[in-house]
């Protein structure tokens, strides 16, 4: 097998560094289909029966997009090319949290009533916990009725820094 024949049967992933601690960014056929803060493996397992794994220093645009922000451009990851499993309603969510702007806020019932669901608040707070490609698809500006933080999978101390970052305030 040839080295593009290999890249193009793996899962390509790389860490980019960040304030709020290293990111594993996992990429298949020019597509990012996981994201999280945590190692390559743990964001690895969490995928559908996905090809080989195979590290590399760099991902292109998307370890760009990623560094660039943290470094405060917190539009440089809108357009990056997503993709993860879901049925109709999760899909929905995922598209619409990419939606709401940097720096702001929706409950998980706004969210579902944007994703077409306007009682699937417990769906919409599924579709954020199954989320696998944090923070490209910001499941951390959903928050619970009220205003309180709810949960994030890489704690709420990121998600509160990852708020705050959006805002200007780190």
């Amino acid at each position: 097998m040839t080295d593009s024949e290999l890249v193009a049967d793996s899962v390509l992933v790389a860490t980019v560094p960040s304030p709020a601690g290293d990111l594993a960014v996992l990429v298949h056929d020019d597509v990012l289909v996981a994201c999280g803060f945590g190692t390559p493996e743990e964001q690895y397992a969490r995928l559908r029966t996905p090809p080989p794994l195979r590290h590399v220093n760099d991902l292109g645009p998307f370890s760009a997009a990623l560094s660039a922000y943290f470094a405060g451009d917190l539009t440089a990851m809108n357009d990056l090319p997503v993709d993860q499993h879901g049925g109709p309603f999760q899909q929905a969510a995922w598209k619409v949290m990419r939606e709401i702007p940097p720096g702001t806020t929706i409950t998980y019932a706004e969210l579902a009533a944007r994703a077409g669901s306007p009682l699937a608040a417990r769906a919409a707070g599924s579709a954020c916990a199954i989320n696998l490609i944090a923070p490209v698809v910001p499941c951390h500006r959903v928050l619970r009725g009220g205003g309180a933080l709810g949960g994030y999978a890489y704690g709420l101390s990121r998600k509160e820094w990852l708020l705050a970052h959006e805002r200007g305030e780190v």
